[in-house]
């Protein structure tokens, strides 16, 4: 695989450092492994004899399982370590863990935690390469960029979109993430839920505040859907989910608001009959699936050009 245009990064920390022609790389990277996932032995040896540790401090099915079978695909050696697993529990300090992973030498480091800022602490201490796989309620890079390109796959573009989301942004690091790609790549953004989900002062990063549901979706081309994250929330936001959902659910008569082509989309996992009824989340209009299978794409892709990119290429 060769291009002239080369990734210059070691770490992929957050979005904001990514410019407009690092996410084409990205995308054009992930067309290729999107193909090979396809084939029936999903397997070639570009980072064979590379090695990749995945360091979860927080749940996860989706990006935990998605790194992992990039990795395998790729034919990187790759250990997944959970938070049960790791030596905090016994008192060690971030710093001190990552100063013992690095001693044992691996190419790269993916990290979920649930303080933000941590996997730039953990990249000040490290030779290997580090991803953000989530960091409290800061960023999400790699569902922004699996969002960025399913909209891409599905829309044809992605400049000139419009696009809202609704839900918990307050708390989401994906909002975040999606919003930063989304206007960074030339798409409207327009975000609507509950008014002490909203961030403060949220137009400052320049998207519209529409707390109507309804009227935030007329016209939208992509409708993206967060849940509630009751996990982050230092209290009670709501009367109930029953009124959250009564107000903000995505139902067949909200969607009718938007455009008559509006893809609809959620980073998961989905509370059914709460954010989406059960109709839209598996109606025609639904990528949600997609957005999984790209993932694995995107994350292969970054992979590659994190810490094979500038090798040899294996892609046959």
């Amino acid at each position: 695989m060769k291009s002239m245009y080369r990734f210059q990064h070691r770490n992929l920390l957050g979005i904001e450092q990514l410019s407009v022609s690092d996410i084409h790389l990205i995308f054009d990277t992930a067309d290729v492994f999107r193909e090979i996932s396809t084939r029936e032995i999903k397997k070639v040896p570009t980072l064979r004899g590379k090695s990749i540790v995945n360091l979860f401090y927080e749940p996860s099915i989706r990006t935990k399982t998605s790194f992992e079978i990039a990795a395998k695909r790729l034919s990187a050696d790759a250990l997944s370590l959970s938070v049960s697993d790791s030596s905090m529990v016994k008192g060690e300090t971030l710093i001190d863990t990552a100063r013992n992973l690095q001693a044992m030498n691996p190419d790269l480091i993916i990290i979920r935690h649930p303080c933000s800022g941590v996997p730039h602490l953990l990249a000040k201490y490290v030779e290997a390469g580090v991803v953000n796989a989530g960091d409290g309620m800061h960023e999400h890079p790699t569902q922004a960029l699996l969002d960025l390109y399913t909209i891409k796959k599905k829309k044809g573009r992605i400049k000139g979109l419009q696009v809202v989301i609704i839900g918990d942004l307050a708390h989401s690091r994906v909002a975040r993430s999606n919003i930063i790609g989304l206007r960074k790549m030339g798409s409207q953004v327009t975000v609507s839920g509950p008014p002490t989900m909203i961030p403060v002062r949220a137009e400052s990063l320049g998207v519209k505040v529409v707390f109507d549901p309804a009227k935030a979706l007329k016209g939208k081309d992509v409708i993206m859907l967060l849940r509630i994250q009751v996990e982050r929330q230092s209290g009670m936001l709501l009367p109930g989910i029953r009124e959250y959902s009564a107000f903000f659910g995505l139902n067949g008569d909200l969607i009718k608001g938007a455009d008559k082509e509006a893809i609809i989309m959620h980073p998961g996992p989905i509370n059914r009959g709460v954010e989406i009824t059960s109709k839209a989340a598996d109606g025609p209009y639904s990528v949600i699936l997609d957005q999984v299978t790209n993932g694995v794409a995107i994350r292969m892709a970054l992979l590659y050009l994190l810490i094979g990119g500038g090798k040899d290429d294996h892609l046959d």
